[in-house]
């Protein structure tokens, strides 16, 4: 059994599309480009918010870029809850896991404010023993350096770890911290990157993550 299941956010715990393009394109506005359809965010986010301007706006510079994600924070930071919801059975996943004594734990990408208001506005009463979001002077995923964050903070052996998320870059996170990777197919991306990353285990419900949780020693 594990003793500790790390989640990410986006596509993962949560279906955060809608709020994300919403910011994006409200970024792009203010800067005079135009608007990208909310399906095409699906391939940009998951490397942080500087990333996900810089793909949906290739020929900004950095000082336009630097504004965008001004404008991105104040946009999301009031707007992050509009449309975002949970993936059906999260909840109840993560209550099973508290349950059956398996910590819980979030690292995302995503800035660290809003990684943890949007948690605690939708899991209130669930108790993560840490949530991790992008930082200044931590790298973002896929370097490993914000799992050995939690595991600092809650001390855990890797070989009682897993990483559960819907992208390569969470499967290749895993693979840099030696730790068990889990892929979910009801994310932003398809099947075949999981595949193509090498998730030790690819699942279609949250339950199989209990199950998995449960029974991998």
């Amino acid at each position: 059994m594990k003793s500790l299941v790390i989640f990410d956010l986006d596509g993962t715990l949560l279906n955060t599309i809608s709020d994300l393009g919403a910011a994006c394109n409200y970024a792009l506005s203010q800067m005079g480009y135009p608007a990208h359809p909310i399906s095409a965010y699906n391939f940009m986010v998951g490397n942080g918010v500087r990333k996900l301007l810089e793909r949906a706006e290739p020929d900004a510079d950095e000082e336009i870029i630097e504004k965008m994600l001004s404008h991105f924070r104040e946009y999301y930071d009031e707007h992050c809850c509009d449309t975002t919801e949970p993936y059906p059975g999260i909840e109840e996943l993560l209550t099973s896991l508290v349950e059956a004594d398996i910590s819980i734990a979030v690292a995302t990408n995503k800035y660290q404010y809003a990684a943890e208001k949007i948690i605690n506005h939708y899991f209130p009463n669930i108790p993560f023993v840490a949530i991790m979001g992008q930082i200044e002077d931590r790298p973002t995923k896929p370097d490993p350096s914000i799992i050995f964050a939690i595991l600092n903070e809650h001390p855990t052996l890797k070989a009682d770890v897993m990483m559960v998320g819907d992208s390569a870059v969470d499967i290749e996170t895993a693979r840099r911290a030696c730790v068990n990777s889990v892929g979910v197919t009801w994310g932003f991306r398809p099947v075949s990157e999981l595949r193509k990353a090498y998730s030790d285990h690819i699942i279609s419900s949250p339950g199989d993550i209990f199950k998995l949780a449960t029974s991998i020693h």
